[in-house]
């Protein structure tokens, strides 16, 4: 009897022992550019995984079409030497992992991508878009092979495949991938890869093989933090053209109308949101001094009354500046063509429009004081000549001089005012 106690005290062990032990799995997610703020999302999470040392996985769901390869190192670099191993899955279905997004799911314990998803197309460009020389080309290009090489070799993985997906620019769908020992499992959702990575043997940073106990998990999401989803809104390249537009346009009518007030403190603060986004953003500062430069255009055209050229001119650089300001080679990370078209088309109807009232109410004739008085008609009270007479003008009695002389009661017409004389014609 004693026996068959310990014997299922033994059972009950072993079942419960393994529970006991399986860590927490920890769930990270990036969806858009890998840029500074996903970097810095990434790397502050990770110390905390790591500094509560109860961590199993972490599983990092991505869905990017690259980014800044400074940016792309730093992340490879935490995650191959993270003590807690790290899941890269590319998720959902219609997601991608392209260039930078490619590299980071290739260096992971365990890639996995999900049903209709695809990476590849990892062939280094220069964010700005800038052509470089031959040379340098190759240079970069080999280096991005070599490092993408060193790094499907300590995981395993296929670096035949990685080099293409660097040197060519190719792109493999899940399916190709898996055959191809991109990655290890394609599965629909995190639950069946929890299940499949559960068991799963790994490589530890420190070089010592690990089984994955992952039954019965427990998963905490970790979110951005306030500031990182400010960051990363206000960092949308459609946002940051907006915010630069508007501040543009708002300090413009606080300069042109002095004491509006409202239109100067949002210009200011849009602007200000703007610059902090380009500092994120890689931003052209040609196309930045181009839109500036309208501005200027714009300003000169009501101070000097270009007849439209300068104002024309204005929306031309407008438009071109716009088009050069985040000139990327990924298009999430570029405004919109049809923002562009748009906002140029707005800017430059309220600037001219701005423009054309300005210049209307400097050449309005002057309707107070001694100059609202020439060109106006009066009557004349009493005779006037070359040496005196009185004229009723606007309710008043004026003195009044004519080199002709003129009536008691006749129109006239006032050509000049000299102190409270006015000097009159007939009128008609």
């Amino acid at each position: 009897m004693r026996k068959a106690r310990f014997i299922c005290f033994l059972v009950f062990c072993c079942m419960i022992f393994p529970l006991l032990l399986s860590g927490d799995v920890y769930h990270l997610e990036i969806k858009g550019p890998i840029d500074s703020i996903a970097e810095e999302y990434l790397l502050d999470s990770y110390k905390k995984i790591n500094t509560a040392e109860n961590g199993e996985l972490v599983i990092l769901s991505i869905d990017t079409p690259g980014g800044f390869s400074t940016s792309m190192r730093s992340i490879i670099k935490t995650i191959m030497n993270s003590k807690t191993p790290t899941a890269v899955y590319v998720s959902p279905s219609g997601a991608r992992a392209a260039s930078a997004g490619f590299l980071i799911t290739i260096s992971a314990h365990i890639a996995a991508m999900a049903p209709g998803t695809n990476m590849g197309a990892a062939h280094p460009v220069s964010i700005m878009g800038k052509d470089v020389d031959e040379v340098m080309k190759k240079k970069i290009t080999n280096d991005a092979v070599s490092y993408v090489k060193s790094i499907a070799r300590s995981r395993g993985r296929n670096s035949e495949l990685s080099e293409k997906a660097v040197r060519d620019s190719s792109s493999f769908t899940a399916g190709e991938c898996l055959e191809g020992n991109l990655i290890d499992f394609v599965v629909k959702d995190i639950d069946e890869l929890i299940n499949k990575a559960d068991g799963f043997e790994v490589l530890s940073s420190g070089g010592k093989k690990e089984i994955l106990n992952i039954s019965n998990k427990t998963i905490h999401n970790i979110t951005m933090t306030m500031r990182q989803r400010f960051l990363r809104t206000i960092t949308n390249p459609n946002l940051a053209y907006f915010l630069l537009i508007i501040g543009l346009a708002g300090l413009y009518i606080e300069f042109t109308h002095p004491g509006v007030i409202i239109p100067g403190v949002i210009g200011g603060i849009a602007l200000l949101l703007a610059f902090l986004a380009f500092q994120v953003l890689p931003i052209n500062y040609i196309g930045l001094f181009l839109i500036l430069l309208s501005i200027g255009f714009f300003i000169a055209e009501i101070k000097i009354q270009g007849f439209g050229i300068l104002g024309i001119g204005g929306i031309l650089s407008f438009a071109l500046g716009s088009v050069m300001l985040l000139n990327s080679p990924i298009p999430e990370l570029r405004p919109a063509v049809s923002t562009i078209v748009t906002a140029t088309a707005a800017f430059g109807a309220v600037f001219l429009f701005l423009a054309y009232k300005v210049i209307k109410v400097s050449r309005r004739k002057a309707e107070t004081g001694s100059e609202g008085m020439i060109g106006e008609n009066g009557r004349a009270r009493s005779p006037v000549n070359s040496l005196s007479g009185k004229v009723f003008m606007k309710g008043e009695i004026w003195k009044a001089v004519s080199d002709e002389l003129i009536s008691e009661g006749e129109i006239v017409e006032v050509l000049s005012v000299d102190n409270l004389t006015l000097k009159v014609k007939k009128g008609e």
